[in-house]
């Protein structure tokens, strides 16, 4: 049994924040942000929508575009490095936002590679036949972890929520690897404020997202076509099998800069991180949910989804539609 992807939703805060705002903030422009991110502006969540919310919204989507009841769901897993709560977990939440009474819930914390650390959890439960249907989520608010004052961070990120339905099938076809570089976790971190040193400066910076820009970049231009490679080889498929490639939107020149590596089309990875800047876990279900809906899948295509993130570490999967 493999689990088969049979539906896909998103949830997008209302408030949009383009590129001319931030200018207003801190010394940057339009051109310089989309020069060097492809992002023209990103979503920021209100205050009647904290991560749980977004998060349900994204689920409900789902199951519609599924056309299974919540009941029907036994499994709950949210990908998120910014939960409203400690505990309650964010999935406990959804489960009772939405009304899946006989879902075992809790939530992963793999920043950027969230989405795809819960998928492939997921599919080991649903591949055991210890459940038979999961709701994967990857729901951030970013806003509330971005230094706002910090050009080389807040220019990229934004918030969000996507959503996938599996079902455990004799005919689905999933292959996953994924990897961590832990020494190399300093070049991206967020310090959190549950601390006592933090307690009477909780706008410390450690406690917002510090990256090494570059560093980063050096990482996922160099892991992310290696990963995909390791997949293709380990699956038995070839390049031209493979219908989209759905990369984490991160940045603009790393997408492009993995369709070179590879030496595929763009047409291949389709993106929409103009729209939405950085969503972290849940930038790979958003793309995934916008795809799905504009039709641009058919059934038996093959889907290469990768992504990088904090810890550090990155991974891809492959799946059947």
């Amino acid at each position: 049994m493999v689990g088969k992807i049979i539906g896909t939703g998103s949830y997008i805060p209302e408030q949009v924040w383009e590129n001319e705002k931030l200018s207003q903030m801190v010394d940057t422009n339009d051109e310089w942000i989309r020069e060097r991110t492809g992002i023209a502006r990103r979503h920021i969540a209100g205050n009647r929508e904290p991560t749980v919310y977004m998060a349900a919204e994204a689920a409900k989507a789902a199951l519609d575009n599924a056309g299974i009841r919540a009941e029907e769901v036994d499994l709950i897993l949210v990908a998120t490095i910014s939960p409203g709560e400690i505990m309650p977990c964010t999935a406990c939440g959804v489960q009772e936002r939405i009304g899946a009474s006989r879902a075992t819930c809790f939530d992963l914390s793999s920043a950027c590679t969230g989405f795809l650390f819960a998928l492939n959890t997921a599919q080991a439960y649903l591949g055991m036949g210890i459940y038979r249907t999961a709701l994967v989520i990857g729901a951030e608010r970013l806003s509330n972890l971005t230094n706002w004052k910090d050009r080389g961070t807040c220019i990229l990120f934004g918030d969000g929520a996507g959503a996938a339905v599996l079902q455990a099938s004799p005919e689905g076809f999933y292959v996953q690897v994924t990897h961590s570089t832990g020494e190399k976790g300093s070049v991206l971190t967020c310090t959190s404020r549950n601390q006592e040193k933090y307690e009477d400066i909780p706008a410390a910076a450690e406690t917002y997202m510090q990256m090494d820009g570059k560093e980063v970049f050096k990482f996922a231009v160099s892991r992310e076509p290696e990963v995909i490679r390791e997949l293709l080889e380990q699956s038995g498929k070839k390049q031209e099998e493979i219908r989209y490639y759905l990369l984490h939107q991160a940045n603009e020149r790393i997408v492009k800069s993995v369709a070179k590596r590879l030496g595929e089309s763009m047409e291949k990875f389709p993106m929409n991180i103009s729209q939405y800047g950085n969503t972290s876990s849940a930038s790979i279900p958003i793309l995934m949910d916008e795809q799905n809906r504009k039709g641009a899948f058919s059934s038996g295509d093959f889907l290469v989804l990768s992504g990088f993130g904090g810890g550090l570490s990155y991974g891809a999967s492959l799946l059947r539609w």
